[in-house]
């Protein structure tokens, strides 16, 4: 239990609310020295996780794009295979956003952190602003920049965009031999070892951000017991949601398109389920995906080579749901209003994110910074989310490799046919 990273983040957030509550018995020698402390953590947290958000989200999209081959693949196999994955997303994500709208149980407690937002924050929509066309006007400058501009500038939807052209680029014109591919999968490796060690410091993170969030509130309504209720009914709602997802949305496809019976399927795909459940890394499913894939599903080796490998990156329903549900709910708990435009920002941020998100345990928090930032919900409430966001991890994951193998089986049984 003690090697366990979700347990230890359950003990650093207890930790930091609990101590945080006893705070203002300090001598004020002893509250200045604190404060200094735990300012230095939590800034040297947050920098940690903006510092690798631009080359892993790069790296591991191109990634996965040259993992395709060769254009020969991208020709039979790209347009399907991708328009699967749009199709499944925008489901996911538009469930999510229905349930929020009729079931948002956090709203019976006023919005506790209202205070803590800066209004000069940037965001994609000023509030106010009602016109969909200038979501789309901002989205197209950030998206089609300088390379090297949008990595910079820690401009996501930039560093997406010049990564899809990029990987699409590398498999039309360069040999598979090509150096270049080559470092791109060396360069994916440094960088998710050293996301591993920034992941292993989680727990120190969250409890310096936990215990400022708690002084900063305490002197209003105090944190106790009201914000994990709305904790709590957030992450119960994600769960109900991603399971309907998994349980009757994505099977609903695969029967209306391949004529396989949701048990049969459940059955079938039982194993790589569990090991996603379990290492909440579809990328470490990826092994076990290809085999329930070729021998269970009797999906061909080449299109289960296509679409898994691409699907670890670029296919990830489960995040997209939980980074819809979580941006309303954070948008309630600082007072920020959604207007219907601000909603649509949502929906199409949560797709461009989920896009980019590795497929590594808790590396789909980088994506949801983009989802944060677009609306003008302070990047440290990314906090809020990492004390339940491990055992919700390990379900979205579980219904992504769903996903992922579900869109193998219909592209076979489309090619096939």
């Amino acid at each position: 239990m003690l090697n366990n990273l979700t347990f230890q983040v359950f003990i650093a957030a207890t930790l930091g609310i609990v101590l945080a509550l006893g705070y203002q018995l300090l001598e004020p020698n002893g509250i200045e020295m604190v404060d200094n402390s735990i300012s230095l953590l939590k800034g040297a947290f947050l920098a940690l996780l903006k510092m690798l958000i631009a080359p892993m989200i790069f790296f591991s999209l191109i990634g996965g794009i040259i993992s395709i081959g060769n254009v020969v693949r991208l020709r039979q196999l790209g347009g399907i295979t991708v328009g699967y994955y749009l199709l499944t997303t925008g489901l996911a994500i538009t469930l999510a956003l229905v349930a929020v709208v009729f079931v948002h149980p956090w709203t019976a407690y006023p919005p506790m952190m209202a205070s803590m937002v800066d209004a000069s924050s940037t965001r994609l929509l000023e509030p106010g602003s009602d016109s969909i066309l200038a979501v789309l006007e901002t989205m197209a400058s950030l998206a089609f920049t300088n390379p090297f501009s949008a990595l910079v500038n820690l401009n996501i939807l930039g560093i997406v965009t010049n990564a899809l052209f990029m990987g699409v680029a590398m498999v039309l014109v360069l040999d598979e031999n090509s150096p270049l591919f080559r470092l791109v999968v060396d360069a994916n490796k440094i960088i998710f070892q050293v996301l591993r060690w920034v992941i292993r410091v989680l727990p120190i993170g969250i409890f310096a951000i936990l215990f400022d969030f708690t002084v900063k509130l305490s002197g209003d309504s105090g944190l106790g017991g009201t914000f994990l209720t709305q904790l709590f009914q957030f992450g119960l709602l994600v769960v109900t949601m991603t399971l309907i997802h998994g349980l009757i949305v994505l099977p609903a496809i695969a029967w209306i398109t391949t004529r396989m019976s949701p048990l049969e399927l459940l059955q079938k795909i039982a194993s790589p389920l569990l090991v996603a459940f379990s290492t909440s890394s579809s990328a470490a499913t990826l092994p076990v995906s290809m085999r329930a894939a070729e021998d269970n599903l009797d999906v061909s080796p080449g299109v289960a080579s296509f679409v898994l490998p691409l699907g670890a990156t670029m296919n990830m329903d489960g995040t997209a749901l939980f980074e819809a549900v979580a941006a309303i709910f954070l948008a309630y708990l600082y007072g920020i209003e959604l207007s219907g435009v601000m909603v649509v920002t949502v929906f199409l941020m949560a797709m461009v994110a989920s896009i980019g998100a590795p497929g590594m345990p808790s590396a789909s928090m980088s994506g949801m910074q983009m989802v944060m930032l677009a609306i003008g919900i302070p990047l440290e409430a990314i906090a809020i989310l990492l004390v339940i966001e491990r055992p919700l991890d390990t379900i979205r994951t579980s219904v992504n490799v769903e996903g992922d193998l579900i869109g193998s089986l219909i592209v076979d049984r489309y090619l096939k046919r």
